[in-house]
């Protein structure tokens, strides 16, 4: 009796189950029905069913957590715990650990350094070999090498010190006349070599045929005719047919030994040496090929794909050759030790001294490259190569000087105009409120003094090290195994792909700002590999840019005094500014209060206080500058826009 009693429910149970499965069933009767909530697609239970075995993870979603691996930080998993915090229980590496206890209660919380293993801290083959036995695969597992060691040893000497921040720029040039060390042998490693007038021939041919090229219009589309993979090759085999017309046009003879009877796999050497002459002058004129390098990048990151290589038949990319690479191959790291290479290297400024005082330093240079030269010459690397390198060197402090020294300016304009905790006056005050004039933050002079001097002091050590960023930046963009996916992230279809390295590189530049600084005010989100920055190529020409908007200022605000030996532009200024001093002052408090109020975007996680959206702010303010009473002031300087030569 009870056996029938069990059949009776069971069947009564598998009825009432079909019964309900006939309501849930995906069909348009169920749809149209009272009881539509219930029915769900049959595509997700089949993701319901993969997620009892495994995580789900949809085409543009974010990776599902998983605990991070032993010896391993719990915040960004993938570097080694330096630290444990005796109040959260969980060990951190020291960026991460500054980053999370950074103000409220838990900047009271207790580290205390980790004693590492050897063989866990120091052998990374020995983590990943763990990682994998316990079945945790990293999103960003990319083969860092050399480039991870770098990284740590520069996390670990910038971040363990608990001593007072100094009060020079960390890593700052050593002055002529001072012991250099291993500065120059640090900053040699990502500098590029200077191109020849050989290559440079090679790089106007390369410009050309990019110019002509449709490569991201009918790669970086959806409904195409061929396949993806086919059509990459295609637009590769045409970009390099175009290269060797071009070759054979500018030189026959040479052309001829290359491409008679050759197929392009015969002459990959050549077209790795082309893409990587583009590539380097690129990284030491950021402000060249604007258009065409966009082009190169992402035919160069398709090139690196398998299935791609395989049908090409040839690799397109080859390392970019750096001062240092040419130096160690032939024994002459030492040069790079030389004091003398202060001398040989240094910028020779005109400003406020006199014309023997400028021969002078010019005749020092100029006899100080040639004693580096004849000393450090040597077989295979002749003494112009040796001048190379130390042009090479001089036009990376060139660099500096354009993109860096700007926002050294700015620091000390803030400084002399304006006071740390107190407006001087009423007209002094850098106070913003949400809602007025545009500014989507709220922030009293005090704090909003702190907001300014962080961002730019945070801009300045970005720039002061963009070339080992922008090295970081190419091996995340060319890595092989790091896929992207086309995505339209408001405007238009782009790349989206992780930045590991470059993240990671800018979590230790934060961290040392937010030392050098003390206090941070504000986010210190970063945006990587989303819909705000998408790929790391969109974070270099972000950067990059931050001379544009600082340099016209400085240049504007340098000349104003000589407006005065004009008496006409003098009796303009004095009527509506009251002096040249007050006109400086309104041009420095507008820019500080809305040139870093939050505004530019739609919402804060776009612009706002985050690392990404201070820059946005910035930009907003130079787009409504026309309409600010200063603006003639501008004119009367010889600005010309934020875009153009200065």
């Amino acid at each position: 009796m009870a056996i029938n009693t069990s059949s009776a429910s069971v069947e009564t149970t598998s009825q009432s189950a079909e019964s309900k499965n006939d309501h849930d069933t995906f069909t348009l009767e169920n749809i149209l029905g009272s009881n539509h909530e219930a029915v769900e697609h049959p595509r997700l239970k089949e993701n319901d069913l993969d997620g009892a075995t495994g995580p789900a993870e949809g085409w543009d979603e974010e990776s599902v957590s998983r605990p991070a691996a032993e010896g391993f930080c719990v915040e960004c998993e993938d570097q080694p715990a330096q630290v444990l915090c005796d109040t959260c229980g969980d060990n951190y590496c020291e960026v991460c650990f500054a980053a999370q206890h950074r103000k409220g209660s838990r900047k009271l919380h207790v580290a205390k350094p980790l004693k590492r293993n050897s063989k866990s801290a120091h052998n990374g083959a020995a983590g990943d070999v763990s990682a994998k036995e316990n079945g945790e695969e990293h999103d960003d597992d990319v083969d860092m090498n050399d480039s991870d060691e770098e990284l740590d040893r520069i996390v670990i000497e910038s971040e363990l010190s608990t001593l007072p921040a100094p009060t020079l720029l960390p890593g700052a040039q050593p002055a002529v006349g001072s012991k250099v060390g291993e500065w120059f042998i640090d900053r040699a490693k990502y500098i590029p070599l200077r191109l020849t007038f050989g290559e440079r021939k090679y790089l106007r041919l390369l410009d050309a045929a990019l110019q002509v090229s449709e490569y991201t219009d009918k790669i970086d589309t959806i409904g195409y005719g061929l396949s993806k993979p086919k059509r990459i090759v295609h637009q590769i085999r045409e970009l390099c047919a175009i290269l060797s017309g071009l070759v054979l046009a500018a030189d026959y003879k040479q052309g001829q030994e290359l491409f008679t009877d050759r197929d392009f796999q015969s002459n990959a050497e050549f077209y790795q040496t082309i893409f990587e002459l583009g590539r380097r002058h690129k990284i030491m004129n950021p402000d060249k090929m604007r258009t065409t390098y966009g082009k190169l990048i992402y035919l160069l990151q398709d090139s690196q794909a398998p299935d791609v290589r395989d049908m090409l038949s040839f690799s397109c990319v080859k390392p970019i050759i750096t001062v240092y690479n040419i130096l160690e191959e032939h024994d002459a790291l030492d040069m790079l030790r030389d004091d003398l290479i202060m001398v040989a290297t240094q910028e020779i400024y005109s400003e406020g001294r006199s014309r023997r005082e400028v021969q002078r330093d010019i005749k020092n240079k100029e006899r100080a490259i040639e004693t580096l030269s004849s000393k450090y010459h040597r077989s295979g690397l002749s003494q112009e190569q040796v001048r190379q390198c130390i042009y090479s060197i001089g036009d990376n402090h060139a660099f500096l000087r354009t993109n860096r020294d700007p926002c050294e300016k700015m620091i000390t304009y803030l400084k002399e105009h304006f006071h740390a905790t107190q407006p001087k006056d009423v007209k002094s005050t850098l106070a913003i409120r949400s809602g007025k004039n545009g500014a989507r933050l709220s922030h009293d002079h005090a704090k909003q003094y702190a907001y300014v001097l962080q961002s730019l002091t945070l801009w300045r050590e970005i720039l002061h090290d963009m070339f080992r960023l922008w090295s970081l930046a190419e091996q995340d963009l060319l890595a092989e195994n790091v896929s992207y996916r086309l995505r339209d992230t408001g405007q238009g279809l782009n790349r989206v792909q992780a930045a590991p390295k470059t993240f990671r590189m800018m979590h230790t530049i934060l961290h040392r700002a937010q030392q050098s600084v003390g206090s941070w005010v504000g986010s210190s989100a970063i945006h990587m590999g989303d819909h705000n920055v998408p790929n790391a190529l969109m974070f270099i020409d972000k950067y990059s840019q931050i001379y544009r908007i600082l340099l016209p200022i400085c240049n504007t605000l340098s000349q104003i005094p000589s407006l005065a030996d004009k008496p006409a532009l003098r009796s303009y200024i004095e009527d509506d500014f009251g002096s040249m001093d007050n006109c400086v002052r309104e041009i420095l408090c507008d820019f500080f209060r809305h040139g870093f109020d939050g505004s530019g975007a739609d919402n804060f996680f776009d612009a706002g206080s985050c690392i990404d959206g201070r820059l946005t702010s910035a930009w907003n303010w130079c787009a409504q500058l026309e309409k600010k009473r200063y603006f003639p002031v501008f004119l009367l300087t010889g600005f010309v826009g934020f875009d153009g030569d200065w």
